[in-house]
């Protein structure tokens, strides 16, 4: 039986499941943090840490006099998924990094994402999916390469991008023949995406959740704080696992060519394909995340090789607090004043911390941030890629 038949043949049983579990992931996802001494956990909600007062999540964990931040509890996903359906924007926790979502059936809802982002309409943004069953109603082709991917690596930070079918909206694609498919890991978005479901809605249009080139953000206090009442709701599901955005394989050439690197290496997707993916050509379709200035801080910033980095801190000229450091292995000079983040020296933690770091550093009133140059290998592909584009000069 064809692939496309055996997965419509599922797609009942699949779709129709019960939503408890689903519900109780995204409870346990939620951090809740422990009541102040001599304070009533009752009190809680009155506090201003995102995740807290889980018990009495009918009402917003905090209002920042911006987007109403909840609590991922089953009936604030429930409200969500209304809002979706109903064309709203609702931010929402992955994995990888929060997605500022609508139905991507709706192309008026769809197209309040590139206003509220600024982002350029020729950007194309990811289709997010309840499982691999739905990928024949967004994909046309969907070939050896891309079934072997999703069973490796779906739900998880991967996105696929395949030809598209006939009935994809224009301005998901960014007008190009192909779209970009991801089934997300993280249990309040697979949560929100199967009552989605349930009301009619096939997949939640997402890119990341912050202002085209800026900084993504990891935490729901970074989105409120970021896009005001431009978003109806904000599911606060913790800090993202990954930190970093999902890695892009193209797959309508024939040859998977990697597009974004992320927390999927190359050495693991060569081991499902039989070969690493190649470097993407002139030719290769419009992804999210690829453009050389992206997930830059508002401050000046540039990348420093260690002994450099060493050197120039010795021979500062202009004020030491005007300048803000992200470090690694380079120790803190005693006289430095200014603001001093040590980064952590594993891969996976960097990456996790990068953005709100970043975000940390931006806010402290530098007039420039240097970074350490992470190592280079296998495991650092992704923290470069990000690097690099974050302190790219236009």
């Amino acid at each position: 039986m064809a692939f496309r038949d055996r997965l419509r043949r599922k797609q009942k049983l699949t779709h129709r499941c019960s939503l408890r579990r689903l519900f109780e992931d995204a409870w346990k996802c939620v951090e809740i943090a422990p009541a102040p001494r001599g304070r009533r956990r009752k009190d809680l909600n009155s506090t201003k840490s995102p995740g807290t007062g889980v018990g009495d999540a009918a009402r917003p964990v905090e209002n920042l006099g911006q987007s109403a931040v909840h609590a991922a509890t089953a009936e604030q996903i429930e409200r969500a998924a209304q809002l979706l359906h109903a064309g709203a924007l609702i931010a929402f926790p992955t994995e990888t990094v929060y997605g500022l979502g609508a139905d991507a059936r709706n192309a008026d809802a769809v197209r309040r994402i590139f206003a509220a982002k600024g982002r350029p309409a020729e950007h194309p943004v990811i289709v997010h999916l309840t499982s691999a069953d739905l990928m024949p109603r967004w994909a046309r082709e969907i070939d050896a390469s891309a079934q072997a991917l999703a069973r490796a690596f779906w739900p998880g930070p991967l996105t696929l991008i395949l030809p598209r079918a006939a009935t994809v909206l224009d301005v998901v694609t960014g007008g190009q023949d192909s779209v970009g498919l991801r089934v997300p890991g993280h249990p309040v978005a697979q949560a929100l995406l199967a009552r989605l479901l349930d009301l009619g809605g096939d997949g939640i249009a997402a890119p990341s959740a912050n202002r085209f080139g800026r900084i993504s953000a990891t935490n729901a206090r970074h989105v409120a704080e970021e896009f005001g009442d431009a978003v109806a709701m904000v599911l606060d599901g913790g800090s993202s696992r990954h930190g970093i955005e999902s890695t892009i394989v193209d797959l309508t050439s024939g040859e998977p060519a990697l597009l974004r690197p992320g927390a999927i290496t190359v050495e693991a997707l060569g081991r499902v394909l039989g070969a690493a993916p190649r470097l993407p050509s002139s030719q290769s379709p419009r992804a999210s995340g690829t453009l050389a200035s992206h997930y830059a801080p508002q401050t000046a910033a540039r990348l420093i090789a260690p002994h450099e980095l060493i050197q120039a801190l010795s021979t500062l000229t202009k004020p030491v607090a005007r300048i803000a450091v992200l470090a690694r292995s380079v120790a803190k000079p005693a006289e430095f004043s200014g603001s001093w983040i040590d980064a952590p020296r594993e891969s996976a933690a960097y990456a996790r911390q990068l953005y709100a770091t970043l975000r940390a550093l931006d806010t402290r009133g530098a007039d420039e941030i240097w970074i350490e140059t992470p190592p280079d290998g296998p495991d650092w592909v992704a923290v470069n890629d990000r690097l690099r584009r974050a302190t790219h000069r236009q």
